[in-house]
């Protein structure tokens, strides 16, 4: 039926294109005044000024991969405890300022970059579609791809190279910042996690007087925590290397040490384990003497000390491991080699 067959009363005032009532009258008193008339840009009858737009386009993408490349520069070279002054924010980490204002700039770069792109060569003729049902049929995927390829088209992707090219190289680059951040799960262990600073020699000293320890320092039933000589406080690495080697020392009387090894390592019944429990780390510190068991308090793993440092309770994995001890020249206790397994919870590349 054409509009001509139908009753002029039935018909609106007046329509544009998509059916929008201009005028409005009894039924529709709201007009719809429609899409304002379309206006060029400089850029849509100035090739000139397209190019410009380009140009600048491609410099915000090219800016992008600068300041991604600068990003990785500054994670590598940079020092962690280095600081700048900035003003007004005042002494900042300098690596912190540095990835953060380079990571800024590759941000920014790539999204200035598009929208200047989509402003000013993109088509911004704006369109009205009906509104149609949510099953995609045939007519409607095959309008699906008509629009891509129309956007495609006037995307001028094809024709403008420069913008093509930079814009795919700063996306490529872009990733590389997440893929550095990884290098902080880095570097393996290796055999760090194996070691201690105990050695053949190492003095066992006294983690509250600081003072070198002697068998008769240490009586039975009493707890003490001693850690290897050299080690000092104000040491840059204290933390890491206390919390592989601190040493807790029990004494057991020989007759009520049962495990035949643990006995040979100690010296008159004086016992050296590692002080960090084997579940996940935490440092052991509760003593009851008459059983002789060790208890942790984060998770109540215990060990008895009599017997090997074994498990008899809890979530911890493993026994602790036993440091093999004896006494030097001077009447002094020290450290005959460094603990017979790796010290603290399993770890994957352990064999």
């Amino acid at each position: 039926m054409s509009s001509q067959d139908i009753p002029e009363e039935n018909l609106p005032a007046e329509q544009d294109t998509y059916g929008a009532v201009r005028v409005a009258d009894e039924k529709n008193p709201f007009a719809d005044p429609g899409l304002p008339p379309h206006e060029h840009r400089v850029q849509d009858i100035d090739e000139r000024a397209a190019k410009r737009s380009e140009r600048t386009v491609a410099l915000l993408f090219t800016l992008s991969m600068v300041a991604t490349v600068a990003f990785i520069v500054a994670y590598v070279t940079i020092p962690v405890d280095r600081s700048v002054y900035i003003f007004p924010l005042g002494h900042l980490s300098a690596l912190n300022f540095a990835l953060g204002m380079t990571l800024g700039v590759a941000l920014f770069a790539i999204g200035a970059g598009a929208v200047h792109w989509a402003r000013t060569l993109m088509s911004d003729q704006e369109l009205a579609d009906e509104r149609h049902p949510i099953e995609a049929s045939p007519e409607v995927r095959a309008k699906v791809m008509d629009d891509f390829r129309q956007g495609a088209k006037e995307s001028v992707l094809g024709r403008r190279k420069l913008i093509r090219n930079t814009m795919f190289g700063a996306l490529a680059l872009f990733p590389l910042s997440g893929v550095v951040l990884l290098r902080d799960l880095g570097p393996l262990p290796g055999t760090k996690l194996r070691h201690t600073l105990w050695s053949k020699g190492k003095l066992l000293v006294n983690m509250n007087t600081n003072e070198p320890m002697r068998p008769s320092d240490i009586i039975v039933g009493s707890l003490t925590f001693a850690k290897p000589e050299g080690l000092e406080e104000h040491d840059h690495e204290f933390q890491t290397e206390i919390a592989k080697a601190a040493l807790m020392l029990v004494r057991i009387q020989p007759d009520d040490i049962k495990d035949k090894r643990q006995l040979e390592w100690s010296h008159e019944g004086i016992v050296a384990y590692s002080k960090i429990c084997t579940h996940v780390g935490c440092p052991i510190s509760l003593y009851e003497q008459q059983t002789h068991h060790a208890l942790c308090p984060c998770h109540q793993s215990t060990f008895d000390l009599a017997d090997g440092a074994r498990v008899i309770f809890g979530p911890a994995g493993h026994a602790l491991p036993q440091l093999r001890i004896g006494v030097n020249d001077e009447g002094y206790l020290e450290a005959l080699g460094d603990f017979d397994e790796p010290v603290g919870p399993a770890f994957w590349e352990r064999g």
